[in-house]
């Protein structure tokens, strides 16, 4: 394998519980609501699947619907969908719906997985090369940049930026040509089975994780680096040695 195709959240990274996140946009708002209120805003907002990449919604608004499908293919589409979510729980100043959306583009709201900068690390040292394509309406590169992995991505294929959606095989194959290899010889790793695995189609490996808190999911990914032959391996006295 010459290149590792990753998804973002769920993958690489999680976000924020959405209790933090509520926090967050409270504090920017200089809005203070006392515990009680802020726990039952909090589960409302889970409940309604209103935080991206966390919970996904158990049933969709008429205005919301006719637009999630498709949220991913511009960024206006994504603010509609997730501030359409938002807007079914009542909070105590409207702005706070758009404090929220800006909220979960901060760096701050995201945290990698703990074996994320290790097998990002190990693959750029093999000569592996590495692209992140998600299904997403904002801009992630801040995040990767103020966590200090954007040194070990080659590139982003961001789906609003393209105005095409995972599964779609048109995604993977921007980022399998910007990385100049063959789909043959890319891995896709993904917590999505249908949108993650649409690399199949053009013959790329798939391979998934699940979509867990940090600390449920502490090493899912270095199985990455066997599936390249980029893993260490251990010699005869029990330690690993690089390959």
């Amino acid at each position: 394998m010459t290149a590792v195709l990753f998804d973002f959240s769920g993958t690489l990274f999680r976000v924020e519980s959405t209790e933090s996140w509520l926090r967050g946009a409270l504090a920017e708002a200089r809005i203070e609501l006392d515990e009680a209120e802020l726990t039952e805003a909090a589960q409302a907002l889970e409940a309604v699947g209103a935080l991206p990449g966390g919970t996904e919604p158990s049933w969709l608004p008429e205005d919301v619907a006719s637009v999630w499908g498709v949220r991913d293919k511009s960024a206006e589409l994504h603010r509609a969908a997730y501030t359409g979510l938002s807007r079914q729980v009542r909070l105590p100043d409207d702005r706070l719906h758009d404090l929220l959306y800006d909220r979960h583009m901060a760096p701050a709201a995201w945290m990698p997985y703990p074996d994320a900068a290790e097998v990002l690390r190990t693959l750029r040292e093999r000569g592996v090369g590495v692209g992140v394509v998600s299904n997403i309406g904002w801009d992630l590169r801040p995040v990767f940049r103020e966590h200090g992995l954007d040194p070990y991505v080659d590139t982003y294929v961001l789906s609003y930026e393209h105005g095409v959606q995972k599964p779609d095989p048109r995604l993977f194959t921007v980022a399998c040509t910007a990385l100049g290899a063959d789909p043959r010889d890319v891995v896709m790793v993904g917590d999505n089975r249908r949108a993650d695995g649409g690399a199949a189609a053009l013959g790329c490996a798939v391979h998934f994780v699940d979509h867990l808190s940090a600390a449920q999911r502490p090493d899912a990914l270095r199985p990455v680096l066997d599936l390249v032959g980029a893993a260490p391996r251990a010699n005869g006295t029990g330690h690993r040695t690089e390959k």
